[in-house]
């Protein structure tokens, strides 16, 4: 009874919003550089079209998101090491997505000896990769930057079920969120949620323009779970061309994709 009076308030309060937060988003101008909608020549088929800058997007030999298929088992992978502090942050509207971004020192990743420290999460509605195949409802992205402008990104994939209690955790300021940003207060990055220590690891690229490939990936086996008026929450807020907002999948092109298993506690 508890998740179904909270399903249900959540989409009602959903409902109530949706009206104004329709009128604020489709205010929001026509002429972003780019967006998820075919139909409007900015889509994602296009976006190495639109600018030079941009050629990669379409040229690029290591794009992102991929399906992940086949894979390599590796054991050495150690688990992801995180160094994570609570940092004063702010929801923002970005057109392509909903992101929280960090103003201070919210801490940092350790990849193969280097530290990448965590600027963002933003979430993509459907994911943007799938598993065999499979496309999840949603997927967020924890954005870090390193040295020499690399990036790595920790995706982690949602299935229906519970909601899920960072994204409850400042759904008031989802409601609510226009074109201006929304203070959050202190952040920890921690709060999102890092579901086991099984995850996938692979070189690729940002999945927006312009579609760098400085990206190394790691991207969680275990999904999380979501409500779909949480979905629902933020995609109303975003414009129309930008509600499904997932890249298609691109060719892995004889990439190899590491599979981290977990560890058995007995051995």
């Amino acid at each position: 009874m508890e998740f179904l009076g909270y399903t249900n308030f959540a989409f009602v309060v959903f409902l109530v919003s949706f009206h104004s937060l329709s009128a604020c988003s489709q205010s929001v101008s026509e002429d972003h550089e780019f967006n998820y909608d075919e139909e409007t020549r900015r889509g994602p088929s296009r976006w190495g079209t639109l600018k030079p800058e941009w050629r990669t997007c379409s040229d690029g030999r290591k794009q992102s998101p991929i399906d992940i298929g086949t894979v390599q088992v590796n054991s050495e992978l150690g688990e992801l090491q995180r160094n994570y502090t609570s940092a004063q942050a702010i929801l923002r509207n970005r057109t392509e997505d909903v992101a929280v971004v960090w103003s201070g020192d919210a801490g940092n990743i350790t990849i193969n000896g280097t530290t990448y420290r965590v600027v963002n999460c933003h979430w993509h509605s459907p994911s943007e990769h799938t598993i065999n195949g499979i496309r999840f409802p949603l997927e967020i992205h924890v954005v870090h930057l390193g040295p020499q402008n690399k990036t790595a990104v920790v995706g982690i994939l949602y299935r229906y079920g519970m909601p899920d209690c960072f994204i409850h955790s400042i759904s008031s300021s989802i409601l609510s969120l226009g074109m201006g940003d929304q203070n959050l207060g202190p952040i920890n990055p921690e709060s999102i949620g890092f579901p086991g220590s099984s995850y996938y690891r692979y070189n690729g690229s940002l999945t927006t323009p312009p579609c760098s490939e400085n990206v190394i990936w790691t991207v969680f086996r275990q999904p999380m779970t979501v409500t779909r008026p949480q979905i629902e929450a933020l995609q109303a807020v975003l414009p129309p061309q930008n509600r499904n907002n997932s890249r298609p999948t691109q060719p892995l092109n004889n990439r190899t994709v590491l599979f981290r298993p977990r560890r058995s506690i007995f051995t």
